[in-house]
Parts: C-alpha cells; sequence; structure tokens
C-alpha cells in the first residue's frame, strides 16, 4: 500500500511541476497541458527505469556506476586538454563536449557494469541475506530434490558452480514431510536425506539462501524471479516448470532429458536378454524393461511370460516419455528371417 502511495505521489509531483514550469511560457492553456502531460511521462519512465534495475544485482549497479564516474573524469580531462582553446565558441564546443561525455560516460557504464560481476558482497554483513554471488549458480527445485537422481550426478562431479537451495523449497520440503498423507510424509524426509547427502559431499558448493518473494505464492513462480535475479539455470524434473521457465528466458537443466540422452544406444538387429514381466496392449505382446527403465515391447512374447528370452531389436522409437524398444524372439526371427535378409522397419513406419 505504502508504495502505491509513492507512486501516486510521484505522479502528482513531476505532473504538477510540469504544469508550473510551462505555465509562464505562453499565456495559451495548450503550453502548460504540454507541460503536465511532460510530467506524467517522465514519472511512467521513472517508473519503468526502477522495474529495470529491480532485476539487476547490486554488484552490477555498483560496477556501473563506478563505470560512469571514471568515464565522466576522463572525457573532463580530454576536453581540458583538447578543447580548453574553444571554450568561447560555445555553437562549435557544445555539441563535441555532448558527443565526448556521452561517449566516455557509455563506455565507463558498459565496463563497470562487466567488471561488476567481479566484485564479492558475500562478506559484507549489509548484504548477507542477499543471494550470494558466484558463476554458473545451479537451483533445485523441490521435484528434482525428492527424485534424489541429482545426489548421484553431483557426485560424478559433472556439475559445475553452487548448488542454491531457496529456503522456501526447504519450507515446502519440510510442509511435506510434516504431512498426515505416508507417502508424501516419506517423500518430504527422502528429499531432506538427500539435500543432506549432498552437503556432505566435499566437492559441491551448497547455499541455503533466504531470498524470498512475498508477493509471489507459487514456489516454482519464486524460482523463476530467483533465477532471473541471480542469472542462474534451474534444475528440475518437472516438464511444466521447465515450460515456463523457458518461455521467461530461463535456462533449465531437466534430469529426465539428461536421463534419456546417456540411455545405452539399441540398434535394430541387435541382440538382447530379456524377462517378460507383463502382456502388452496388442494381442499376444509381452513387455519387458531394461535396467535404465526402457520399455520393451515383445511381439508374440505374451507366451513367454515370467521367462527370460532372448529377443531381437526390430526397432527403436524416441517418444517425449522416452525411449521405446520393439523386438521379436529370436527363435522366431531367425525362423523367419532363415534364407533371406532380415527388413528393420524404420521409426517413421510406427
Amino acid at each position: 500500500m505504502g508504495l502505491w502511495i509513492l507512486r501516486i505521489l510521484l505522479f502528482l509531483v513531476c505532473g504538477v511541476s510540469g504544469y508550473a514550469l510551462t505555465r509562464g511560457i505562453a499565456p495559451t492553456p495548450l503550453i502548460p497541458l504540454l507541460g503536465l502531460s511532460g510530467g506524467l511521462l517522465l514519472a511512467t519512465l521513472t517508473l519503468l527505469v526502477e522495474k529495470g534495475l529491480k532485476k539487476i544485482p547490486l554488484k552490477n549497479l555498483l560496477g556501473s556506476f563506478i563505470g560512469l564516474i571514471l568515464g565522466i573524469v576522463v572525457a573532463n580531462l580530454l576536453s581540458n586538454v583538447f578543447f580548453s582553446g574553444l571554450y568561447n565558441h560555445q555553437q562549435t564546443v557544445l555539441p563535441l563536449l555532448s558527443a565526448l561525455y556521452g561517449v566516455c560516460g557509455y563506455i565507463g557504464l558498459r565496463i563497470g557494469f562487466k567488471k561488476g560481476e567481479e566484485i564479492h558482497l558475500s562478506g559484507w554483513k549489509l548484504f548477507s541475506k542477499n543471494v550470494p554471488s558466484s558463476e554458473n549458480m545451479k537451483i533445485l527445485d523441490t521435484s528434482v530434490i525428492i527424485d534424489g537422481r541429482i545426489a548421484d550426478i553431483t557426485e560424478t562431479g559433472f556439475l559445475e558452480g553452487a548448488l542454491i537451495i531457496p529456503q522456501f523449497v526447504l519450507n515446502e520440503l519440510q510442509h511435506i514431510a510434516d504431512s498426515s498423507d505416508s507417502i508424501k510424509r516419506t517423500r518430504g524426509k527422502r528429499g531432506l536425506e538427500v539435500l543432506h547427502h549432498i552437503q556432505k559431499q566435499a566437492r559441491m558448493d551448497v547455499r541455503i539462501v533466504d531470498r524470498d518473494y512475498p508477493a509471489v505464492k507459487e514456489v516454482d513462480s519464486k524460482l523463476i524471479e530467483l533465477a532471473k535475479e541471480v542469472r542462474g539455470k534451474i534444475i528440475t524434473n518437472d516438464s511444466n516448470l521447465n515450460k515456463v521457465a523457458e518461455l521467461q528466458g530461463i535456462e533449465v537443466l531437466n534430469i529426465n532429458e539428461l536421463a534419456n540422452s546417456i540411455k545405452p544406444v539399441v540398434l535394430p538387429g541387435e541382440e538382447i536378454n530379456v524377462k517378460i514381466l507383463k502382456e502388452g496392449k496388442e494381442m499376444g505382446q509381452g513387455v519387458a524393461y531394461l535396467d535404465d527403465g526402457t520399455m520393451i515391447v515383445v511381439d508374440n512374447g505374451r507366451r513367454q511370460m515370467g521367462k527370460a528370452i532372448d529377443v531381437i531389436v526390430t526397432s527403436v522409437l524416441q517418444t517425449p516419455a522416452g525411449r521405446m524398444i520393439f523386438a521379436r524372439p529370436k527363435e522366431e526371427a531367425n525362423r523367419e528371417n532363415k534364407g533371406k535378409d532380415y527388413y528393420y522397419p524404420l521409426d517413421s513406419e510406427f
């Protein structure tokens, strides 16, 4: 409420100031109205600049300010050296000075913004509640923590940079662990155990931050806001969060996509041994699984239920849900292919 009062006051001050400044220029009412409009436009631009500055980390703002000051100082020194004799010719010197100060100020601002990333504020007590600065920040969401595979990935050393665990994610895990539902309670406790396991790994930099966004209710939305603020990546296995984050320009590391990409490559014609576990959707089909969970649909495999048999892969189909393998029993395939070349259908034929 107080913020809206300040914004209304800003519009009033700018509008009245613009009206008062232009009232004495001309007796016609058109000029003061233009001044009023200009003041309101200035207030609007001020709010837009405020919104943009809120998204910029403090270290970049400090770097930009220092760079701008240095740029102006350099421009002043250059003007005293090269244009001191032209100060009496204002029509010539003013455009030159404007260009010089503009170019030097812009260069200083840009260099300061970039170099501001090297400023470390983590040791200042004043900024202790802010997100610590680091390169390659990875923000964990609740689902990927409960999933547990992130702990195995961090042990391999493939992840670089700091792992950020927001306090609101911890609060959600605690709420799930205290649930009256036994399944949710088990999932919440598993998530807390996974975090404890990750924290004990010597090679990982795990940081718990207190940053929160009271105006944002959903945890997923808070994760996106935090990723924007620290310019980090979100690690998740939630497809909905993945889509929403990518629409807002946030990089996402999806554990499910990683798991699918590193599954063993199985080619048509390859022989594998599988155990038929259940019936398939079509008549006579049997379903088996590889160790990594990949489904294998075996034609005429229903009669081999509960048995481990050798099968020949006929095709591999990649779907949004994962990889599916189609196969036939080895004996049947050898009997049909005796004396002729075997035809392997392409994925596009399914």
